[in-house]
């Protein structure tokens, strides 16, 4: 599957940005979702499992996502759900809402308890609590998810001298990394505070021809500013792209700011890859509305 890769117009700047809209694959399953999910279904079927079980936070596009493809597939999906306090909070949060929709069952945990998910531990009590599923990681990133987000490069694509995404859990920019060539730069913009990444990106990478950026995090993972926002609303303005305040937004806020700041050598190619979260978006809203903020507009 090809999604559509469109221009940006820069004034005065001597480069090229263009976007691909991965956002644009699936409705519902959109951008490196499809891309991490894509060959994960298909192991779930080659092993005849019937039950997903993954992990997520309050506006997870990997929960909704898993939700909806388990639907789509007749495969049962069990969300592990970082906050006890959500529980409550289902018909409020529209991520929730729709994955619950969808039929996805969920376990609301502490905070503390979701740090050791990874554990023996934790994932015997769960085998215990559960029986037989598929195991997926918190965003989906494993080797399959890595193989798949290769998938969003092709032969095409060798004319970019650098290529930039979001940065989550790191198997989007990985699979980047594995289907890039050595004379192109990956650049990941994360979400999230830390140089954590470096360690869990390197697992799946089997080039070095990447870096960090972490000067765009905005405070963190789904925090946002009144300065995110504003643009985001003039970018949509401008292009008729809906870009998602907690990853790709702030990438493309990152590439353009560093565009007007001469990083990028004259006459380079850029291609910025939107991984889709556009769900997100309401369940932000409704934080900005509850503050009297500017909201993003869709």
């Amino acid at each position: 599957m090809k999604s559509i890769t469109q221009e940006i117009l820069l004034n005065s700047k001597k480069v090229s940005l263009h976007i691909r809209r991965e956002d644009l694959i699936h409705p519902f399953v959109s951008g490196n979702k499809f891309r991490k999910l894509k060959y994960n279904l298909e192991e779930v079927k080659s092993q005849n499992k019937e039950t997903i079980l993954t992990f997520g936070g309050a506006y997870s596009n990997h929960i909704a996502a898993v939700a909806f493809a388990g639907k789509e597939n007749n495969i049962k999906t069990i969300g592990i759900i970082r906050g006890e306090e959500l529980e409550s909070k289902i018909q409020q949060n529209p991520t929730l809402k729709f994955a619950k929709e969808c039929g996805m069952e969920f376990d609301f945990i502490s905070r503390s308890d979701y740090q050791n998910k990874n554990s023996e531990n934790f994932l015997s009590d769960l085998k215990a609590k559960y029986s037989e599923f598929y195991l997926l990681p918190e965003g989906g990133t494993n080797e399959l998810a890595v193989i798949g987000c290769e998938e969003i490069l092709s032969d095409d694509d060798l004319q970019y001298n650098y290529i930039c995404c979001s940065v989550g859990t790191g198997g989007t920019i990985a699979g980047l990394i594995n289907a890039s060539r050595g004379n192109q730069k990956i650049i990941g913009f994360p979400a999230l505070k830390g140089d954590f990444l470096q360690k869990d990106i390197s697992k799946f990478a089997k080039n070095n021809n990447w870096e960090l950026n972490t000067d765009y995090h905005f405070g963190g993972y789904a925090k946002v500013t009144a300065e995110l926002i504003g643009f985001m609303n003039k970018f949509n303005e401008d292009y008729k792209i809906l870009l998602d305040p907690i990853y790709t937004g702030k990438m493309v806020f990152g590439v353009i700011d560093l565009i007007n700041k001469d990083y990028f050598p004259e006459n380079s190619k850029i291609l910025m890859v939107h991984t889709g979260g556009i769900q997100g978006i309401a369940g932000i809203n409704k934080q900005l509305e509850n503050k009297q903020k500017q909201l993003i507009i869709r």
